[in-house]
């Protein structure tokens, strides 16, 4: 904290740190304050004076701590985490400046309750910065995305309705291991007991959860945000087969997991994989590699190449000669 900070807003401090962090030690008390240790036991102090039961503990899971019955003044924002909160909003929600919006309305909410020194930069900035929408987001329901939450924390399985991109509707169990945030989409990993294998579901495609009373275990060393990124690379409706005359090692970091994975090669590397978007693959993701590479396999992805090559032929067939050339 600035080192102009008054006693009575590092002692606020203190509070709201033993609050989020139960059983913090004196020494972390210190460094989250920007104090010495003695003088962090005298903000505790402090705190013990005005009527606010801390309570302290030794041992290796020792430190402070609010005594049962606590009742907490309201919260209490710095401006830096005020206006921190709406920039994270703004970023992930570009509609959050609408009042109608339910973020919006809700962060319209936290920006008035604050105190007029705080609060006044947070609502300029949420007044006159704008975000670009982005295309590609989706906003799940909040009613779904609970349950999914609530069932993954319970690990509890659950029964639901989903919609495919095609429209195609369907009911099946599933264990919901983790949900993930992926550019601006929520996507739920899960084992699907219709498929018997692990599924990917968009959230926002997720019509109805409802929880049953059958528990499950999720997978040891569970890395969500790896997984996603490799099974969106796979079990798509079309093959692709990439070979690069390039070593592994060299491709490899140029290479994003739903792009499929690599397999060494005696003179370069293989990318295997699949794409529901043959064309979208081939203009976002192979024109971009700086590699020398031919196709492999699939049939659609050969085509798609095809056709983005005779655009750029077509494109420079007719090529006029600059003015003043003869």
């Amino acid at each position: 904290m600035p080192n102009d900070v008054s006693p009575t807003a590092r002692a606020l401090r203190a509070l709201e740190i033993l609050r989020t962090r139960p059983a913090t030690t004196a020494d972390e008390l210190a460094v989250r304050l920007g104090v010495t240790e003695r003088a962090a036991r005298r903000y505790v102090g402090i705190l013990r004076e005005a009527g606010i039961p801390v309570e302290s503990a030794r041992g290796p899971h020792g430190g402070y701590r609010l005594g049962r019955g606590t009742r907490l003044p309201p919260v209490h924002f710095t401006q830096a985490e005020a206006l921190g909160l709406v920039m994270a909003a703004l970023s992930g929600r570009p509609t959050v400046a609408d009042a109608d919006d339910l973020v919006g309305a809700a962060l319209g909410k936290v920006v008035k309750a604050l105190p007029e020194s705080v609060g006044r930069q947070a609502a300029l900035l949420r007044e006159y910065a704008s975000a670009a929408p982005d295309p590609n987001a989706a906003h799940p329901d909040p009613a779904v995305t609970s349950a999914l939450v609530e069932a993954v924390a319970h690990r509890r399985r659950v029964l639901l309705a989903y919609r495919s991109e095609a429209g195609n509707a369907w009911e099946e169990e599933a264990d919901p291991w983790s949900l993930v945030v992926r550019h601006g989409r929520w996507y739920l990993l899960c084992h699907s007991h219709r498929a018997d294998a692990m599924r990917t579901y968009r959230v926002d495609r997720i019509r109805q959860v409802r929880p049953t009373a059958q528990g499950f275990e999720p997978p040891a060393a569970f890395d969500p945000v790896a997984v996603l990124e490799e099974n969106l690379g796979s079990g798509w409706q079309f093959t692709t087969r990439v070979v690069f005359d390039a070593p592994p090692a060299e491709v490899a970091p140029w290479i994003r997991p739903p792009m499929g994975r690599l397999e060494p090669l005696d003179d370069g590397c293989l990318l295997v994989g699949s794409t529901r978007n043959p064309d979208m693959y081939v203009q976002d993701w192979l024109t971009g590699l700086p590699f020398a590479f031919r196709i492999d396999g699939g049939d659609e992805l050969r085509a798609a190449a095809a056709a983005l090559a005779a655009r750029f032929a077509a494109a420079v067939a007719h090529h006029p000669p600059p003015p003043g050339s003869r």
